[in-house]
Formats: structure tokens, sequence, C-alpha cells
């Protein structure tokens, strides 16, 4: 195969995978709106966590929220766990790894907020660990997965909401997650301002 046929199958594959998640992931997508703006009606706030790609992702959707996403609109309270690296590198070097994102949420997190999980393989050791402790202290948790769920989809309680992308490799799944947190952000501007463009 020529680098130039290996770019169209990796497009190809990308708008599969897509299509794929298309019909399964609508509900509970729709699902993960209503709980994030129920939340922020609430005067609550999102939490969003995860590693690597899915940390930038974390990133990404907290920034959409602050700042704005296609419309203008008032700020929304939302929080990216992967960006303070005093607290980060304090929590890792003290605790162990694990823990970076669980002593956030049990600082931060109020009964009422969400805390939006993210994991490719839905087994990240640190993302069960903040899984944990938004249950124990009464977060509702959004999901981000894929590869089948993995330890996570196992854990999620009956009013959380698994968002688990049908695919097994990384990159796909990554780039459908990158599609998720846009409609989220969609979603959450349609209910809140009643966008319809």
């Amino acid at each position: 195969m020529d680098l130039t046929d290996r770019i169209r199958q990796q497009f190809s594959d990308s708008v599969q995978t897509k299509l794929d998640a298309r019909e399964s992931l609508a509900a509970p997508v729709g699902r993960a709106i209503e709980a994030m703006v129920d939340c922020l009606l609430n005067n609550g706030k999102i939490l969003a966590c995860g590693n690597g790609g899915s940390a930038a992702d974390a990133q990404h959707l907290a920034a959409e929220l602050v700042g704005r996403f296609e419309v203008e609109r008032h700020e929304l309270a939302a929080i990216a766990l992967t960006t303070d690296t005093s607290i980060l590198s304090a929590i890792a070097n003290d605790y162990g790894f694990e823990a970076i994102f669980a002593k956030q949420v049990r600082a931060l997190g109020q009964p009422g907020d969400v805390l939006v999980a993210i994991s490719t393989s839905g087994n990240s050791a640190n993302v069960i660990a903040a899984i944990d402790v938004a249950h124990e202290n009464e977060l509702r948790v959004i999901a981000l997965t894929g590869k089948g769920g993995g330890v996570i989809g196992e854990m999620l309680h009956e009013d959380d909401v698994h968002i688990c992308v049908p695919a097994e490799r990384t990159a796909r799944i990554q780039e459908t997650h990158l599609l998720i947190i846009h409609c989220l952000c969609d979603g959450i501007d349609c209910l809140l301002l009643g966008v319809e463009e």
C-alpha cells in the first residue's frame, strides 16, 4: 500500500467507526447532555479526567464549556483535573499515580456534580479510582470508553451514563470521543439557549 492509499484508509476507517457509533451512541449521548444540563442548572460543575489523549479531551471539554462552543453564552462551570502540574506531581509523588484524579474529585466534587471520566480502554486505574470517589460523594458519572468498556463499564451505577465507542483501535476511539465531546457541547447549548442551527 502506498502512503496515499494508507492515508485514505485512515479516513475511511475513521468515518466507518463514527457511522457504526451513530445509532448506538445517540441515546446515551442525549442522556449525558441532559445530566450535564441538570447539573449546571442546579449550580453544579463538570469535572473531567483522562490520560494522554483523553487528558487532552478532558481539557478540550472544559475549554468549550468555560469559554464557548459555537455561540456566545455565559460561562459554564467545568474543570479539567489534568492541568495543574503541581497538584498532579505532588499527589503522584506522595500517594501514587492512581490517586491523581481521585483526590481532586474528593476535594472539589459536590453531590450533584458530574464527573466525565474518559478512558479508551475502560481500564485506566486512576480514572477508576476517580469514579469510586465520585460514587462515594454522590457525583453522577459520564464515562467515555471503547474496547467494550473494560472495568469502568462494569462499575457504573444505574444513573450513570456509559458512552462506549464500538471500536478496538485507540485512534478510532479517540477520534469518536472528540465528536462526542462536540455533541455534548452542542446539546448543552441547545438545551440551555434553544440553539437550533
